[in-house]
């Protein structure tokens, strides 16, 4: 389980008048809170800029919030204090994920395996088990600086199995992908809510979201203006998609918006 309790973030941003300009704080985030549990796939959905990699950044522990907590839980159901055990249960993913060029993806693997202090045997049996989960034998050998965008993603994918861990962060993971690759990083999340995982993800994709999600949370400026499975969200809105629902969401916050400014 991974919960985020009043969480912010606050950035410093260079504004521009006439000739001028000068420095002024916002918050990306501004007091988010949602939770995740095993065996869920919650999609975090929102327009660009509403602060959804910020927030995923610091439910990855890769970014410091200027205020709240992130708190996760083990398979036992004790909660952890320690940040280096925290981030060994999670597996976060972005399309900015850099991997060695230069190795091949099997190579990679095998070398994540000593990494995180597999055996020789087990080393090479994950190895196998991923290249294999995430039909990638065609290309396990070549170097990943030679891969289309989806075999990098799925060589990504498969640096987060390496480790097994209980929850998985995934920001935008089929964006950009052929349909294959996309597909099998659709199954991959699947696969992992059905062993009990933990899926958090951003997309832009709402109709993949409306399968996927057992809940969804929709952000805007920074923070959550709707939350729910797909079904009620919808039912909430009087829609018959959620596409339809996240139009009707985010025109009616941001003619408020507007409303406030005037």
């Amino acid at each position: 389980m991974i919960e985020a309790i009043n969480l912010s973030k606050q950035f410093e941003r260079t504004v521009k008048q006439g000739r001028k300009s000068h420095k002024e704080e916002f918050l990306a985030v501004d007091q988010i809170s949602l939770k995740a549990e095993p065996g869920e796939i919650v999609g975090i959905l929102g327009p660009n800029g509403a602060g959804k990699t910020t927030l995923l950044r610091m439910l990855g522990m890769l970014m410091t919030p200027t205020s709240g907590q992130v708190r996760l839980m083990d398979r036992e159901g004790n909660f952890i204090d320690d940040i280096t055990q925290k981030k060994g249960l999670i597996g976060y993913l972005s399309g900015n994920t850099k991997l060695y060029p230069r190795f091949s993806i099997r190579e990679y693997l095998l070398f994540l395996g000593d990494l995180y202090g597999y055996p020789k045997k087990e080393g090479i049996a994950r190895t196998e088990e991923m290249i294999r989960v995430l039909a990638m034998e065609k290309f396990a050998d070549n170097r990943i600086e030679k891969l289309s965008t989806g075999q990098v993603q799925r060589a990504s994918i498969a640096r987060c199995l390496m480790a097994d861990p209980q929850i998985y962060i995934l920001d935008e993971p089929t964006l950009g992908l052929d349909i294959l690759s996309a597909d099998a990083i659709i199954r991959f999340m699947e696969e992992q809510k059905e062993k009990g995982k933990t899926v958090l993800y951003s997309t832009h994709y709402l109709e993949e979201a409306q399968i996927l999600c057992n809940r969804i949370y929709m952000i805007f400026q920074g923070r959550i203006v709707a939350e729910g499975t797909p079904l009620t969200i919808m039912e909430k809105t009087g829609t018959g998609s959620l596409r339809q629902a996240f139009h009707s969401i985010f025109e009616g916050v941001s003619q408020q918006g507007e409303g406030q400014g005037e």
